[in-house]
């Protein structure tokens, strides 16, 4: 099995990344791979009713992404661009900070307003920096803006804090959108159910694990950032129930994947329903638990790919992103789909 991270590397026009949201969310296209033959399909994403079947579990991620891009100003004048990441306690958050030169430990960051941080300690690239006379969260709406992915290349708009968001989002704490399952609408999500379809939500907050880049050559070196799930005891029984009755089990994007691989890594009798996960899912990997995905199309070289190739053959999605290439799906984030089963 190639591990090399040459291995996962394609070729992708810049014209293919996509700037901006569709004005329709369920109007991206939906390239449908059947992982038995690797034959494709090319739809619209309503046809995505036309995929599913009566008693299918479909299991979406409702993290809600906050606006946590902030910018502030060190002791000596310069800005810096922070990224709160995760909150550890009340107060205390691990962050990512560009511009981070010449910080350590006790560098002070300041606010427009009041407020300040104290960078506490640097881990593997990330800082913890405790909050003083300023709610974290009161200042991310107030003057925090949408970690929009650096291959957006604009600044975020208001358009972005609505559509950067799935329409079922619920707990904050994402700073990267759980993608697949922005192409639903209610009104779909609606004709699904009552396709007989099970439409379930679990949470993982999408952490810099799912973005950050792969610097290693040999991919199982890699280790991913660890980011907080839970899964509510009755979804994952329902999963379950599905599995034991030969009903399909379909994940909505790879951090729903990820939060239920995860849970069921100590066995399906005996999943841990919440805590913080660094499972890395590459091409060797024995899925336990999903029959089918959801997913938009991902970066070259990027654990998001990997997972994808792990689950239907590398071979297999690096043709199928070829003829996405060459039929000029669009790419990323604000991107077209993929289903495959």
């Amino acid at each position: 099995m190639n591990l090399d991270i040459k291995a996962f590397d394609f070729d992708l026009p810049e014209t293919l990344i996509a700037q901006h949201p569709l004005d329709d969310r369920a109007g991206s296209r939906l390239m449908a791979l059947e992982r038995a033959t690797g034959s494709l399909r090319h739809l619209t994403f309503t046809g995505i009713t036309g995929l599913l079947k009566q008693g299918d579990v479909l299991v979406l991620n409702d993290t809600k992404v906050v606006p946590a891009r902030l910018f502030v100003t060190r002791a000596t004048g310069g800005k810096v661009e922070l990224l709160l990441v995760r909150e550890e306690r009340k107060g205390l958050w691990e962050c990512m900070i560009r511009n981070s030169r010449g910080l350590k430990p006790g560098s002070l960051l300041f606010f427009t307003g009041h407020g300040r941080a104290c960078i506490k300690e640097k881990g593997e690239g990330l800082w913890t920096c405790a909050f003083e006379d300023v709610d974290p969260w009161e200042l991310m709406e107030r003057a925090g803006r949408v970690p929009l992915p650096p291959y957006i290349k604009r600044e975020p708009s208001e358009e972005d804090r609505a559509r950067y968001q799935t329409v079922f989002a619920g707990p904050k704490g994402a700073v990267a959108a759980p993608t697949a399952g922005l192409h639903f609408t209610e009104a779909l999500l609606d004709e699904i159910r009552g396709m007989g379809v099970e439409v379930l939500s679990l949470t993982l907050h999408t952490g810099p694990g799912t973005f950050l880049p792969v610097r290693v050559d040999d991919i199982a070196i890699h280790k991913m950032h660890r980011e907080y799930y839970s899964i509510p005891r009755p979804v994952f029984d329902a999963v379950r129930a599905a599995r034991a009755g030969g009903r399909r089990v379909i994940a909505v994007g790879t951090t729903a994947t990820r939060a239920l691989e995860a849970a069921a890594a100590t066995g399906l009798d005996n999943p841990v329903l919440a805590g913080s996960t660094d499972i890395f899912i590459y091409p060797g990997y024995d899925f336990r638990v999903i029959d089918g995905l959801l997913t938009n199309f991902h970066l070259p070289r990027s654990t998001l790919l990997m997972l994808v190739c792990a689950f239907a053959g590398r071979e297999r999605v690096l043709a199928a992103y070829k003829e996405a290439v060459e039929r000029q799906y669009r790419f990323f984030s604000y991107g077209d789909a993929m289903f495959i089963a």
